[in-house]
This record gives structure tokens, sequence and C-alpha cells, in this order.
């Protein structure tokens, strides 16, 4: 199979998921109990006005006349209107995204800093402490819950040491740049990075046991391949050997995890947002579902399939571009 066929085959497949999220959530909304009309006026509104706004926004059409309407919105773009809030659901999107896009790339840069090294130092020093070691932290990053570990550190770093902010975000990441390269001061910037250390750390610990233990298996198949014999028979040093040739060969399929991660962590940032107030679609989509308010729920769902789906689409194409040999299976 060419490249090309691959690709298109990879975003017919994409095109699907992102169809069975939207119905998925469609039919959620359907099956949910309630008048939808008590979402847009009071319970104890005139029979007369409840019966015009449902005919104004077309509830009183059958189920799939509705379903196929929200598909033609959704292809132009709209996702929809908040009722509780007065609002389009796409410009209530819009302001939360880059919050929570910021703190899916600071976990994933903060996974693999940790992680890469661990875990080349963990196959290098195969059962001994550092090997055990770096088993002991992957062990306990994945079974510690995001919650939990965020509140102790807030508990620790924030309330009894006073080392980082307890919550919220008073600056963006592109604010920040900005007023960095007009002023010349960086007071910002470091706001910034006080406030999403905390989260990115708690967001990113279960991402950076998996990579942990990632690198560390692809290390050790390298590290008894031929070409490292005669690597080190040539003389050339240790640490060469290792981050120059191993490590290289060992970040295709790293990188491939990196990316489908990357999608991960935007959707299920929920917890991590609501830990630490940080106004991403995460902390949003808790706020819309205590009140119910099923477009912008939807929205919010269909936005984040949208983006799992695009991210994976990127990074088979990479991968098959990197590895020809993928376009065959």
């Amino acid at each position: 199979m060419s490249y090309a066929k691959f690709l298109v085959k990879r975003i017919l497949q994409g095109v699907f998921v992102v169809w069975g999220v939207v119905t998925v959530t469609f039919a959620l909304r359907a099956a949910a109990p309630g008048d939808p009309v008590n979402l847009i006026v009071d319970p104890g509104a005139s029979p007369e006005l409840r019966e015009q706004i449902r005919r104004e926004v077309g509830l009183d059409q059958p189920l799939y006349v509705q379903y196929l309407e929200y598909l033609q919105g959704l292809v132009v773009g709209d996702l929809g209107f908040s009722y509780q809030s007065r609002r389009d659901v796409s410009i209530m999107i819009a302001e939360r995204l880059p919050a929570t896009l910021e703190l899916a790339i600071a976990a994933t840069i903060v996974a693999v800093v940790i992680a890469i090294p661990l875990g080349v130092v963990s196959a290098t020093r195969r059962h001994e402490p550092a090997d055990y070691g770096a088993t002991l932290f992957s062990l306990v990053g994945i079974s510690t819950p995001n919650f939990w570990l965020g509140i102790m550190l807030i508990l620790v770093l924030s309330v009894q040491i006073g080392l980082f902010p307890v919550s919220g975000r008073p600056v963006s990441f592109t604010d920040a740049v900005v007023s960095l390269v007009t002023t010349g001061y960086a007071h910002d910037l470091v706001t910034w990075l006080r406030h999403i250390a905390l989260p990115a750390i708690t967001l990113g610990t279960y991402f950076t046991a998996l990579i942990t233990r990632l690198t560390r298996s692809g290390m050790l198949d390298e590290l008894g391949k031929p070409y490292v014999t005669a690597t080190e028979a040539k003389g050339l040093p240790g640490v060469l050997i290792r981050y120059k040739h191993v490590l290289r060969n060992t970040m295709i399929p790293i990188v491939t995890v990196l990316g489908l991660q990357l999608g991960t962590l935007i959707g299920g940032a929920v917890i991590t947002e609501a830990v630490f107030n940080w106004p991403g679609l995460g902390s949003r989509l808790i706020s819309a579902i205590y009140a119910v308010d099923w477009p912008l729920i939807q929205g919010i769902i269909i936005v984040i399939g949208v983006g799992f789906v695009c991210i994976n689409i990127l990074v088979d194409s990479i991968y098959a571009y990197l590895n020809p040999r993928v376009t065959d299976e």
C-alpha cells in the first residue's frame, strides 16, 4: 500500500470514529431523563411558552431530524448554543482550549525530561539499585491516582512549604511570552511556570512511569544487538553509544506513544484541572455536567474526540513515513 493510500485510509477511519463519538453523545442526550425545555425556561412557565420554545429550538421534530440538523451544524463548525450561559458553545470551548493544551504539553515535557534518562539508566544498570529504583518509581507512578497526588502536592509544596501557588492560572503562556518579548521582563513567564508546575507534575506522573518502562525495554533490546558490540570494539565512549546510537534507535516507538498519550492527556486532564482550579476544558466540562448543559457537554466531548483522532492520524502518518513497512499492515 502506498503512503497516500495509507494516509487516506487513516483519515477515513478517523472520520468514522468522530462520527461515532458524535452519535453516542447525541444518543446520550436524547436518552437523558427530563424535559430539555426545563433547561431553557423555568419549569413553571406556561404551556404555551414551553411549546413555542420547543418549536423554536426544533425539539418538536422527530429525533432523526434533530440528529441530521445537528450533524449539518457540526460540518460548518456550529457546536450549538448554551442556554444556561446564553453563549455559543464554540466560543466557550475556544476560551478554555489553550489552557488545556498548555497543561497537556507541559505534562508531556515533564514526563519526557524525567522518563527517558531514567529509562536509559535503568537499562544500562540492569539488576542494580538504580534499576530497582526506577522500577519502583514506575510502579508507584502508575498506581498513584492523580487526584490524590495533586492534593498531596498542594498540601506539602504549596500549603506547608509555600513553594508553589495552590491553584489558578493568572496568565497564559502566550501572554507571558509576549510580555517577555515586548518588555524584556520574565515576571509573567515565571508566574506561569510556578502555577503550571504542580498540575503538570500531577498529570505527567502516570505518563512518566509508562515512558520509563518503554525506554528501558527498548534500550535492553537494542543493547543486545551486534552493532552495539561493534561500536564498543571501536572504543567509542559509553555515553555516546547509549544516547547517540542505542537511544536513537529506540525513539520511534517512544515518539509514537508520546503522540498517542498527548491525546489521552488532553481528555484526561479533567480531574487534574478540577483539583488545581485550572481553567481548561476539564473544569468547564465538570461545570457543564453539574448544570446539565447538554450542548456544552456535547461540544467539549466532540472537541476532545476530534483532537485525539487528529493526533493519532498525525502520529500514524509520521510513523509510516519513518517506517514504510507500517503501510503494509
